[in-house]
């Protein structure tokens, strides 16, 4: 028996189980925003679905109408996928601890499908969204976005000792995290490439530039309120910027430039991977500079633009020989 579960394994329910391993392996051993996603989606969706019933008596079938209902309610495939690897990872640990003979979430199927692909913005649409950006206080912090392809977290815990003006490039060391209920923090990347080197060419430098302009400005008007804490894109008193406030200014603008408002902050880092690899930027070079792990992920941000189509039909033709004319 393990500590903290007093019950003996044939009476333990799967509620009281999942209770322990949230404090005891969840919490212990997982970033803070991980172990309360995690959290979050056992005590919203499993627990009271499942927890009632005795642990090892919990059959496949049972699990698999669980995630039925959850996609018949109207959960999307992504997310029911999702609830079912929390309790596979769950009863994974279960096994380890001899409390279960097998791991029933892993004999359930979830649903199919994939959710909603994010797009990248065309040539057309990225000139169009920043020229709405113009003047507007996060105009920089945009043009930064899609030069760099840094995910909002990363920009956001960027601070000006990361910037090297004189070979015009930054490290990547932290992203920016609010969890609920908690502080702000700068935690690590979680792999070893999210820490990189990151290029600044041409606008992507002129808004570093003019950024540091902005962020001295910033601290002459607060006076007292300036909070120095070195960051390249804060607040009005230099305190970070908060994600949800940046997602919000970017649907305005998008409005305002008449572009689709499906369009997403994360999708300034998907274009930037487009164009790169539409420049002909080598596939590992482009893996590096975003910060992938693997060589698929970044190959899965390669979306086709129609001038990408163009090249290729230009290139197929000219394999065939010119149609003779008589």
């Amino acid at each position: 028996m393990q500590q903290g579960l007093t019950l003996p394994s044939h009476r333990l329910t799967l509620g009281a189980f999942l209770e322990q391993w949230l404090a005891d392996v969840v919490f212990q051993r997982n970033r803070p925003s991980t172990a309360l996603s995690y959290e979050f989606y056992t005590r919203k969706y499993i627990i009271p679905r499942l927890g009632r019933h005795q642990v090892t008596k919990l059959t496949p079938r049972q699990v698999q109408r669980f995630l039925n209902e959850q996609h018949a309610a109207g959960l999307a495939p992504r997310t029911v996928q999702y609830i079912r690897a929390i309790l596979r990872r769950a009863l994974n640990q279960a096994l380890r601890w001899e409390l279960v003979s097998r791991n029933v979430a892993t004999l359930a199927d979830p649903p199919s499908g994939r959710g909603p692909e994010m797009s990248p913005l065309s040539t057309e649409h990225a000139r169009a969204f920043l020229a709405a950006a113009r003047d507007h206080r996060h105009e920089y912090l945009f043009a930064f976005l899609l030069g760099t392809g840094l995910r909002i977290g990363e920009a956001l815990a960027l601070r000006w000792s990361d910037v090297n003006l004189d070979d015009s490039v930054i490290t990547v060391r932290h992203a920016l995290e609010r969890l609920r209920g908690h502080p702000w923090r700068l935690s690590v990347p979680k792999s070893e490439s999210g820490k990189r080197l990151v290029p600044l060419v041409g606008p992507t430098s002129d808004a570093r530039r003019a950024q540091r302009t902005r962020t001295l400005e910033l601290r002459l008007t607060a006076g007292p309120a300036w909070r120095d804490l070195d960051f390249v894109f804060p607040t009005v008193i230099g305190t970070p910027e908060d994600q949800s406030n940046v997602y919000h200014q970017s649907e305005k603008l998008l409005a305002q430039a008449d572009l689709p408002t499906t369009y997403r902050v994360h999708d300034l880092r998907h274009s930037t991977a487009t164009y790169l690899l539409a420049a002909g930027v080598p596939d590992r070079l482009v893996m590096g500079i975003m910060g992938h792990s693997q060589l698929s992920m970044t190959m899965r941000y390669q979306h086709v633009l129609p001038s990408m189509l163009k090249e290729a039909a230009a290139r197929l033709e000219a394999v065939f020989p010119a149609e003779r004319t008589s």
